[in-house]
């Protein structure tokens, strides 16, 4: 967790003087405004003389969570990224400050290292002290069993934007809340955002959208898109943008993929302790956008064109975005139990990933896990932490065939953990009613036949994963499963039939069409890993390279 003194830097003169560069010295008086709450691609004030002030929002209204002196810099990470900025900064006494305006802010991040690693390493440390503080200007109110709360606190998780949750039926603060903002019950859920604005029963689109997480217009264009930003769309990202390429990266949810809902990943390189996966995809992200790359979510992709030697990226609400390379990087998912009826459980019980979030529900209950592979072992680890009792349930004699060593190990000496090979889901059972949750399980056992059950009111599920492919043109050759072909794994016949006609073979992670790429695992033949598929991300973005200075030597 940072400490007060890590959220802070003072520039020296010398640097003070290097950045009046990109900005432009503004003369202000006590209680002016420079910053407004709610502002979408904030400013970077820096306090020249005098100081400025910078307040939240909370419980008892707006509160005076900072100050910063000459030489010291206002703002979080919504300056680097242009979202909604979270709080209201003013001038505290009569003074000069110097205003950065986002753009130029943007330019000065990428062009210069030593300005670069200053301020993303203060923006991320006053995320985080926010956070632990509970200086959290969005409130979540609705019950905890509601599954639109669940997805709009999902949301916000996913994206690292700090916020507080209450249920009005644990305590009075919700009912104040309400009261305070006007509302009824029947508006549940709803969402504070700082002073001003309340969301009532938004869809997660529409709360991205007022954050700023989605600002992307209609007809924006690029060098490189990346639809998914899973470890391997990130890393493309990084690449792609720190090499000077234009980059949009796009998820259907948020930053991370499946490897974002994992609660601790142990064997990465250079992690010995450890990373989660949202904590991974977050510093990935901060990175992506210092160098410049727009990654926007939840946008979903649904087609793909060609376009006059380009290409165009339809997305799910009808906007239209244009490149001369694609990186497919949309991973795949976690599949569904063979039940009917089992889409009614999803978010009232039914999970596909651990993270704190779903911890929170189920401390202290009965939960079972079904899977085999690690991501299913991480969960019922750190499940079992705050579960009474955690069933893993899996199809094969064996976990050691799908799982690494060290966390089967960990699964069998684990005193809350109860280990059912060979055993199958075969029943869910609970309230039939909109927003019925679920109540328990049954399972069967694959040698005996014999069935048993238990008051299990949690599931997570971690099966086989399908590719997420099914938006790509029927042209682009995949193979029997869904998994898209790249390089020596398209036939030349299958070359033909997709209309591949350059006097080249397709690159390693080139599709069967030209300059469009698939990496990680939505790739056939990936090894499913996040550092495979980090690796995957990063060596693409040279074949791009190629592929693009070879349509400037024909067009010159």
């Amino acid at each position: 967790m940072a400490s007060p003194a890590e959220v802070n830097h003072t520039f020296s003169d010398a640097e003070l003087d290097e950045l009046r560069a990109f900005g432009t010295v503004e003369s202000h008086r006590a209680g002016e405004l420079l910053v407004a709450e709610g502002t979408m691609a904030p400013d970077c004030i820096v306090t020249l003389s005098g100081h400025t002030d910078i307040f939240a929002s909370t419980d008892d209204g707006p509160k005076r969570v900072g100050w910063m002196e000459r030489g010291q810099f206002a703002g979080d990470l919504s300056v680097l990224t242009g979202q909604r900025h979270l709080s209201r900064v003013e001038m505290g006494v009569d003074g000069e400050i110097l205003r950065i305006v986002h753009g130029d802010f943007q330019r000065l991040i990428a062009g210069n290292s030593h300005y670069s690693d200053i301020f993303v390493r203060i923006f991320a440390a006053r995320r985080e002290f926010s956070t632990s503080r509970g200086f959290a200007a969005i409130i979540v109110i609705g019950a905890a069993m509601d599954r639109s709360v669940y997805a709009l606190r999902d949301l916000l998780m996913k994206h690292g934007v700090a916020h507080r949750w209450f249920d009005p039926a644990d305590g009075p603060v919700a009912g104040h809340l309400i009261a305070e903002r006007g509302l009824i019950d029947e508006q549940l859920p709803a969402v504070i955002l700082g002073a001003a604005d309340v969301l009532i029963q938004p869809t997660p689109e529409q709360l991205a959208a007022s954050l700023g997480l989605d600002l992307l217009p209609d007809g924006a264009t690029a060098d490189v898109i990346v639809v998914g930003s899973g470890p391997g769309g990130l890393a493309a990202a990084v690449y792609a943008a720190s090499e000077g390429l234009t980059v949009i990266a796009i998820d259907a949810l948020a930053p991370g993929g499946q490897a974002g809902t994992s609660s601790k990943i142990e064997n990465y390189l250079g992690f010995p302790t450890g990373i989660s996966g949202n904590e991974l995809a977050r510093r990935a992200t901060v990175q992506a956008q210092k160098f410049g790359a727009r990654l926007v979510a939840p946008v979903r992709g649904a087609a793909i064109d060609r376009n006059d030697g380009a290409y165009c990226l339809m997305l799910a609400d009808g906007r239209k975005l244009r490149s001369r390379a694609v990186v497919i990087a949309s991973g795949a998912q976690y599949q569904r139990l063979p039940i009917d009826g089992i889409e009614h459980y999803e978010g009232r019980g039914i999970f596909y990933g651990a993270t704190p979030m779903e911890a929170q529900l189920c401390g202290n209950a009965e939960v079972t896990v079904v899977g085999a592979g690690n991501s299913a072992g991480q969960g019922a680890i750190y499940l079992a932490n705050a579960a009474r009792k955690v069933h893993v349930i899996f199809r094969r004699p064996s976990l050691r065939e799908t799982m690494s060593e060290y966390l089967v190990k960990r699964l069998e000496e684990h005193p809350n953990i109860e280990l059912h090979a060979m055993t199958d889901v075969v029943g869910l059972h609970g309230a039939d009613a909109a927003g019925g949750w679920l109540d328990g399980i049954t399972y069967r056992s694959r040698e005996s036949g014999a069935e048993s059950g238990c008051d299990c009111r949690f599931l997570f599920l971690f099966l086989g994963a399908s590719p997420n492919t099914g938006w790509l043109p029927k042209e682009m050759v995949c193979d029997e499963r869904g998994f898209v072909k790249t390089g020596a794994d398209i036939a030349p016949v299958e070359l033909v039939k997709a209309g591949w006609s350059l006097d080249r073979m397709p690159s390693r992670y080139e599709t069967s069409w030209p300059r469009i790429y698939a990496i990680g695992d939505v790739r056939k033949g990936s090894v499913k890993r996040v550092a495979s598929s980090v690796g995957e991300g990063s060596v693409v973005v040279s074949d791009i390279h190629a592929a693009l200075a070879e349509i400037a030597e024909h067009a010159g």
